[in-house]
């Protein structure tokens, strides 16, 4: 009798696991992607050197695709718009990729993307309508920009294995930012979601978008672009945003924009990703800090079951630029001791992470 009730606790705890890993989704996330710029040069250079065109633009996640395409969900921040049309915006920097180097991100396995950042509306609202109809023929989803604020601020939700998640999207630089009033999306006009220099309407708008997109989904994911290019640590506005996220019911915190990897902190439970860096980043020729890495979370109906920091490199310029791969042994065990001093500060942050953790 005993054993008989000993195999039907086996059996039942093998069911409950075997159930835990067919209803677990694994959500795949990357920092900014810029296709344009040096990326599109990089490829056209290719192509003139009699490459096959449709493999000089899938050249960028060739390196990580094997690990990229096999997430259920594979989510970045597109910091270009996909167009050849519309007028530069005056700023700083301007980028933009041909339509079809879009095929760079199919090729990669990217599901999902975000498009709240401060180069979606480089060349202007037909940028962006351009951009929305490349990506809705080829089948990627999209959040955090739109023809006004209220479609910026609308969720994306996906759902896989049952399990429904929606992503929200949003913009916020401080008072340390050169960035143009007509890249953010109004009631009448396109842009990102975001604002440009009030954080407690930010917090309010997200705090209002968080509680009405849980009222459709099992989880909700806000993509943030801010904080301070080249920073290692977040700013204070950045924390006290992502912890309002939580608070209002945020399953995790995702966060790009300085071009460098910033601290991961585990908030009331909840991941925040400050800063995910660079990924397939065309901005830069070389950029100066390589390190990056990606952010694999595993989320059932109910809770985000595990957080995994896969490290990286963004490329290995001159020889293979733009082209981002996953390292190992002594590499990522160096970008793993990085990660636990940027997260040192926090109160706590993943048991990886922790000083001496595993």
């Amino acid at each position: 009798m005993l054993r008989c009730l000993t195999a039907l606790l086996c059996s039942a705890l093998l069911l409950t696991t075997l159930v835990r890993a067919q209803t677990d989704v694994t959500l795949l996330v990357a920092g900014d992607v810029t296709l344009g710029g040096h990326y599109q040069e990089y490829v056209d250079e290719q192509i003139r050197k009699k490459h096959a065109p449709d493999e000089a633009i899938r050249r960028g996640f060739e390196k990580v695709g094997k690990v990229t395409r096999e997430a259920d969900v594979f989510l970045v921040n597109l910091e270009c718009p996909f167009t050849e049309r519309g007028e530069i915006v005056f700023k700083n920097f301007n980028f933009r990729a041909r339509p079809n180097l879009v095929d760079a991100l199919t090729a990669g396995g990217v599901d999902v993307v975000s498009l709240a950042n401060n180069h979606i509306m480089d060349y202007g609202s037909d940028g962006l309508d351009d951009t929305l109809s490349t990506l809705d023929e080829t089948g990627i989803r999209h959040f955090g920009a739109g023809a006004t604020l209220a479609g910026a601020r609308e969720p994306v939700i996906v759902e896989v294995k049952g399990v429904r998640i929606a992503f929200l999207g949003y913009l916020f630089l401080g008072d340390q930012h050169p960035e143009p009033y007509e890249i953010f999306a109004t009631d009448d006009q396109p842009g990102a979601a975001g604002h440009y220099d009030d954080v407690d309407r930010l917090q309010s708008m997200i705090e209002e978008d968080i509680q009405s997109a849980k009222e459709r989904a099992d989880h909700v994911i806000p993509f943030f672009h801010w904080g301070r290019e080249g920073q290692a640590d977040p700013m204070p506005y950045q924390v006290a945003l992502a912890h309002a996220a939580i608070d209002a019911g945020a399953s995790a915190v995702l966060g790009s924009h300085p071009h460098n990897l910033q601290g991961i902190e585990v908030y009331n439970g909840a991941p925040i990703a400050y800063s995910l860096g660079n990924f397939v980043f065309g901005g830069r020729w070389n950029p100066p800090d390589k390190r990056t890495a990606l952010l694999e979370l595993k989320l059932n109906k109910s809770e985000v079951t595990s957080t995994t920091v896969i490290p990286a490199y963004t490329d290995s310029f001159p020889k293979e630029p733009f082209q981002p791969y996953l390292v190992h042994g002594s590499d990522a065990a160096m970008l793993k001791k990085y990660l636990v001093q940027l997260s040192a500060a926090f109160p706590d942050t993943l048991g990886s992470l922790r000083r001496g953790g595993h």
